[in-house]
């Protein structure tokens, strides 16, 4: 016990009670469509909730429109949804059965404090990863003005750190990265298995991020069951092993500093990003941009499946 308490991980034994759960229909009460342009240079197009659900583009449907794009108009249509609100000391439980995968795919879900001068207010990427290139990465992002680094010794997870300064600007966006230790948590390994849980906790010491697979018989029930618990049941992350990333804080890095309330995000963009485009695999159809506008049918299983989400509260 003593050692477990010790474990940066970890703090004193804590509890979560459930604050919000959207399901379904709720996400549109919770959650509202960004239009505008998308801030990593992709081909897509994000549209408004009208026009989401008029051609069946919400986060829980396929894009029915396959449309052959014209290379001087907009991307291909997809969604971003944030948030309404922002959310401090908090756990995230999604609980999602498929995610978007294809050449030129660069799936999302993250949280962030300021669109407009990233990453200010720091950045937490629950699920990212791009070209159906397994494992998840879970990665922390902060602004110049809270220098940032992790180190192997200081942190308690099972994932590997393969960059460890989190201090990000344009062109230079790698943050701390930790990859998972399973492929079935990202991609087409993930959507194999019918999906699985993700599950982020915020603290003034340390962010942790956990992965359970569907067919994991190690899942907690109070994960699986996030979404229909009472808001007075306790939810006890001390019994749920180590995280699959565990950023923390120290002498090198102020997570309370340097990480401000943010607003929860899930999206997919599509090539010519910041990530996706440039990391486009010569041994894919011709150049990203031209697989995108004229190979519509390549992207059936670009979108998201998403259960439920549930926030919870310390």
């Amino acid at each position: 016990l003593v050692a477990l308490l010790a474990s940066p991980a970890f703090a004193a034994i804590r509890y979560y009670q459930v604050d919000e759960t959207f399901v379904g229909d709720s996400f549109l009460d919770g959650f509202e469509h960004e239009d505008f342009a998308d801030p990593t240079h992709g081909r897509v197009n994000y549209v408004d909730e009208c026009a989401a659900l008029e051609k069946s583009l919400t986060y829980v449907s396929k894009d029915t429109l396959y449309n052959v794009l014209d290379p001087n108009g907009p991307g291909r249509d997809t969604v971003r949804v944030s948030s309404r609100k922002q959310y401090g000391y908090s756990m995230l439980i999604l609980d999602v059965r498929h995610m978007p995968t294809g050449c030129g795919t660069w799936p999302a879900f993250w949280t962030n404090s300021n669109n407009n001068t990233w990453p200010t207010g720091g950045e937490i990427d629950i699920i990212e990863g791009v070209n159906d290139e397994g494992p998840n990465a879970s990665v922390l992002h902060t602004s110049s003005d809270h220098a940032c680094t992790q180190t192997d010794s200081s942190m308690d997870d099972r994932g590997v750190l393969v960059s460890d300064k989190c201090t990000s600007a344009v062109g230079d966006g790698a943050g701390c990265r930790v990859n998972h230790d399973t492929d079935k948590s990202y991609g087409p390994e993930l959507n194999a298995v019918g999906g699985g849980w993700y599950a982020m906790e915020r603290t003034s010491q340390f962010v942790n991020v956990w992965f359970w697979a569907r067919d994991d018989e190690n899942v907690p029930d109070d994960v699986k069951d996030a979404a229909t618990l009472k808001q007075s049941a306790k939810v006890n992350p001390d019994a749920w092993g180590q995280p699959q990333a565990n950023f923390v804080s120290s002498n090198t890095c102020d997570l309370d500093a340097a990480i401000k309330p943010q607003n929860i995000i899930i999206n997919f963009s599509l090539c010519d990003g910041d990530w996706a485009g440039n990391a486009y695999p010569s041994t894919f159809p011709s150049t990203c941009v031209d697989h995108v506008n004229n190979d519509p049918a390549a992207f059936k299983d670009a979108y998201w499946d998403i259960a439920s989400l549930t926030i919870l509260s310390p």
